[in-house]
């Protein structure tokens, strides 16, 4: 059996599996992810070490250390991922909910919320991901496709076992969790094109794979964000605010996609902050790479380039530049951005105001760092992806972004 054919049948397979998981009521759903989580914690020694066999296999492939920490499971993160499925299934149920209005005529017109169907996902090396979309599938009754990366198929196909056998052990069909196991471009690409076999497809990892996704695909996709994020200081910014909010945005966790890649500082307090920022971070050994003004206060910093304000670091690596006011501030945002995450520390309030009304990011923050947008954060339990398109979800993506609209409608033998 080729790759495509492969797929196919997992298509196949998961198409029947949504249909059976429609028949399942929402009390029926949130208990299989009660044993899911339970089976988890049961397995954690299981898949940790399994995921030691990725992490070896990373650490042997030259796989940079901020890659390596987002591959990496422990007891910690996966009772993390225990406690993100208990979330989940505690939430309302998202099926079913909608609204009924009479029209004129005498039509009942029922608006409810169904899922999607079959959802797929291609990703890279994040284990965590295979659980939480599994998860928020389940909970709006789709089935879902998983296709992680090589760099993860050990960890990925322990957690999918897992998940599996309590789906059966629950009398749910197994398929509606299915993982592809090949991970050669032959299978992406195959995934790619099933259109009837999948309803959407989502990218979920770096600018490339992203990119690739988008323009390849013959499935609907929905568009999840490469995360070029910034923070603005500004000149009426609380400099110790600013300080713990850079440090906050950048080095708590740099290889995520809500972590900053640029610092953008007002002039008039750029050698302030900057020094500071550069002295706070010497522990982690932060990369900075600086506009001319920027290397003249921070001697001996690389100067910054076009292509490193473009790039999304995943690294202890960030850019910073001099700017003279929030206007040139916004400029460079929409010049770089890749639509995710910014933010502005300022006491002005008419700073903050025309900077999140000029900026078309997703999530815009005010006094706050950039790594608050997380669907656990925004009260979604957790995330399938943070869409950085406008159609038809934008921003991080929970229960109802899987969802569609089914309209049902009663008469008394109505004819038009």
């Amino acid at each position: 059996m080729n790759a495509y054919e492969n797929v196919k049948a997992i298509c196949d397979s998961a198409r029947r599996a949504s249909l059976s998981l429609s028949k399942k009521s929402g009390g029926e759903r949130s208990l299989a992810l009660l044993k899911i989580a339970e089976a988890i914690l049961n397995s954690s020694d299981e898949i940790i070490k399994a995921n030691a066999k990725d992490l070896e296999n990373a650490v042997a492939n030259g796989m940079k250390e901020s890659m390596q920490d987002r591959l990496m499971l422990n007891q910690a993160r996966i009772k993390d991922i225990a406690r993100a499925i208990i979330k989940i299934a505690d939430l309302p149920d998202p099926i079913g909910t909608g609204e009924i209005f009479t029209r004129p005529n005498g039509l009942e017109i029922h608006k409810t919320s169904v899922p999607l169907g079959v959802v797929a996902m291609i990703y890279e090396a994040r284990p965590n991901v295979t659980p939480d979309a599994s998860s928020l599938c389940i909970k709006s009754g789709n089935a879902v496709i998983l296709r992680g990366g090589k760099e993860a198929i050990n960890s990925n196909k322990a957690i999918v076992s897992v998940i599996r056998s309590t789906l059966s052990e629950c009398g749910f069909d197994e398929n509606c969790v299915a993982l592809i196991e090949d991970t050669t471009r032959e299978s992406s690409n195959a995934l790619m094109q099933m259109r009837g076999g999948v309803d959407v497809l989502i990218p979920r990892g770096g600018k490339g794979l992203i990119k690739s996704v988008v323009e390849n695909a013959r499935v609907p996709v929905i568009e999840t964000g490469a995360g070029n994020c910034h923070l603005y200081v500004d000149r009426c910014a609380d400099i110790d605010m600013a300080l713990s909010v850079a440090i906050n945005a950048k080095c708590s966790r740099p290889s995520v996609c809500n972590a900053i890649e640029t610092v953008l500082v007002h002039k008039s307090v750029a050698e302030e902050f900057l020094q500071r920022f550069y002295n706070a971070t010497r522990d982690v050994s932060l990369e900075f790479r600086g506009c001319p003004v920027c290397c003249d206060i921070l001697p001996g910093i690389s100067e910054a380039t076009e292509e490193d304000y473009a790039t999304e670091y995943d690294d202890y690596i960030i850019s910073c530049k001099a700017v003279d006011s929030v206007y040139e501030a916004v400029e460079h945002i929409r010049k770089y951005s890749t639509g995710h995450s910014e933010s502005i520390i300022t006491e002005d309030s008419r700073c903050a105001d025309y900077f999140t009304g000029s900026i078309d990011s997703c999530s815009l923050y005010v006094n706050a760092s950039t790594r608050f947008t997380d669907g656990g954060e925004f009260g979604l339990g957790a995330e399938i992806g943070i869409s950085t398109q406008k159609l038809h979800v934008r921003g991080p993506m929970g229960l109802s972004a899987l969802t569609t609209t089914k309209y049902i409608i009663k008469g008394d033998g109505h004819t038009r």
